[in-house]
């Protein structure tokens, strides 16, 4: 037990008296990867699905790496997405005065937790863990549909009048772990600051928790596009089949009526992207003797 413990102690301060530590902050841009299905688009003539995966935006990064020794260090990270649009809903059918444009995109804090290893004094990989621990999926939907005569009857309105629906929905999921890596190479300014270049690799996916409207409102028009009635519909009074919030479990009944509850499904986030940034290193605790 003894040799045990010396060693122990004799390991620690051999790593103490390498001790590097450094931070880095950066951005950088990440296009969809292992994409799912998202939406669909609709004409008079055809479907189509949509694909995409809402790691896909830009981000930001701090990161902070200590190193053990000369090669492997651990790496803390956290950064923030700010995802691109992606169609989730388009219908085009003019025939009907049918228009629907529907987006979503990604807006999430991430940590990540990782080996870093130096393969040479410049060229560095590193491999770990992924957490999403805050953000949402925002859906921006705008819906113009014709007014069926019973709709109009209340308003006195004409043929071809019709309504149109704002509304911003937000989705949350629940706690997700993934895997990052990346490869990166750092061009030296001086002994203390570096410029980093590397490409990094998400895998993620989120499994829906719960959605709850933001911002809701409908007004309705003549079919001149006059506005004759605002704010039909709001959050204090949804339309039949709207509710507030969304739950989303794994088994639904058959005769489920309640709109509030849907059956859950993952949604992705995994993305591969370039990174840029700056690295700052300090001095060396002390040097080894």
């Amino acid at each position: 037990m003894k040799q045990r413990v010396i060693l122990l102690v004799g390991i620690l301060i051999s790593t103490m008296s390498y001790a590097q530590f450094e931070i880095s902050a950066g951005t950088g841009y990440a296009i969809g990867s292992a994409e799912m299905k998202l939406g669909t688009e609709t004409t008079a003539t055809s479907v189509e699905n949509t694909y995409g995966s809402y790691g896909e935006g830009v981000n930001f990064q701090l990161r902070g790496t200590y190193f053990f020794n000369e090669k492997v260090g651990l790496d803390l990270g956290v950064g923030y997405l700010n995802g691109a649009d992606h169609t989730i809903s388009r219908v085009d059918i003019p025939s009907r005065n049918i228009d629907v444009d529907a987006i979503a995109r990604g807006r999430a804090f991430g940590a990540t937790v990782a080996v870093a290893y130096k393969f040479t004094d410049n060229f560095y990989g590193r491999v770990g863990a992924l957490l999403k621990v805050a953000g949402k999926t925002e859906a921006v939907v705008f819906n113009s549909t014709l007014l069926s005569e019973e709709e109009r009857a209340p308003y006195s309105l004409p043929e071809g009048s019709y309504s149109e629906t704002n509304y911003v929905e937000d989705y949350h999921g629940k706690f997700p772990l993934g895997f990052v890596g990346a490869l990166g190479y750092k061009f030296p300014i001086d002994n203390n600051f570096s410029i980093y270049v590397e490409a990094e690799y998400y895998g993620i996916s989120l499994k829906r928790k719960d959605s709850e409207l933001q911002e809701f409102n409908t007004n309705l028009f003549t079919p001149d596009g006059n506005m004759v009635a605002e704010g039909v519909y709001t959050l204090d009074n949804l339309p039949p089949g709207y509710v507030k919030k969304t739950n989303y479990v794994d088994e639904l009944r058959n005769d489920n009526t309640d709109p509030s509850k849907k059956l859950s499904q993952k949604v992705p986030y995994s993305s591969f992207g370039i990174n840029v940034g700056v690295t700052y290193k300090f001095k060396k605790s002390a040097k080894k003797q």
